[in-house]
């Protein structure tokens, strides 16, 4: 359904509502309004009202939380519109920085800080100018339209956000589907193939691959299509001491390889050949 308008509260801001109406606002490029919401507005479903009107109502466009219990698991009004989208698992999994941003909304900043085990005052260490200004000044405003600055900027994060998770959705799903895990002694190594079309950045996403197979620990090094070649680039997973590139970086078909030991370059599109420099940079 599209949207008239944008509802949030006056007042203080917070990452909660402000990435809430960036999100709507990039899907409906509608003005957010920053007010009490009236029945009525709550009733009409083209207007979301966000963070504010004590009522999750998703069929209506409403996206509040501060109605659940206490002991509600923590769900921000962020995470009733990811919901919403149909992108709250992916955001979950994919953007480390959610599940931290719905404690500190729901638990606040004590509660938070003792649940990612740091002392409070890191907490304020994290802030940055960018935040405090975005925020301060989404809170002085009473309206804002598409075409102004402020409004352009939450539209971009919104946009961003929703391609980043759909991109790499779209990514991980093509890993899943072309690479091959070799066990390779006490270790395994994540092999690419190259495909026609190549994907722009080949290497882009593996390790959040690996993270949602439980292979974050076990995959050792990592095979994939060069995207400036027509060979293969290998590196270490993690940082991983079983492999230092710097031993094949004598090959002939070896162009690249780093000083630090955890990429290299190869011109070799044979699998024998590529498995073979694997085995030679083997520690």
């Amino acid at each position: 359904m599209s949207l008239s308008l944008i509802l949030t509260h006056p007042g203080g801001s917070h990452k909660d509502e402000l990435l809430a109406c960036s999100l709507l606002a990039a899907v409906h490029r509608v003005p957010i309004v920053r007010r009490e919401p009236t029945p009525e507005d709550l009733a009409d479903p083209t207007i979301a009202v966000v963070d504010v009107g004590g009522e999750h109502a998703p069929e209506r466009n409403n996206f509040d939380h501060h109605q659940f219990p206490a002991d509600h698991p923590p769900v921000c009004a962020l995470s009733l519109v990811l919901q919403h989208l149909g992108v709250y698992e992916d955001a979950r999994q994919f953007c480390d920085w959610l599940e931290p941003a719905e404690w500190f909304d729901t638990r606040g900043p004590n509660v938070t800080a003792k649940w990612l085990g740091v002392d409070r005052n890191t907490m304020n260490k994290l802030n940055s100018p960018i935040d405090i200004t975005v925020l301060r000044r989404f809170a002085k405003a009473k309206r804002l339209d598409p075409g102004e600055p402020l409004w352009e900027i939450l539209s971009y994060i919104g946009a961003d956000l929703l391609e980043y998770l759909r991109e790499l959705r779209t990514r991980l799903d093509y890993i899943a589907q072309q690479a091959q895990i070799w066990t390779v002694d006490d270790h395994e190594i994540l092999f690419l193939p190259r495909t026609d079309p190549m994907p722009d950045e080949p290497s882009a996403g593996i390790d959040r691959y690996l993270a949602t197979i439980g292979k974050a620990t076990t995959v050792a090094a990592l095979i994939y299509p060069d995207r400036r070649g027509s060979g293969y680039g290998l590196s270490r997973h993690n940082d991983n001491p079983l492999y230092d590139f710097t031993r094949i970086d004598k090959q002939p078909d070896v162009h690249f390889a780093h000083a630090r030991g955890f990429v290299a370059k190869t011109s070799a599109a044979e699998i024998g050949r590529v498995k073979e420099l694997l085995g030679l940079a083997r520690v």
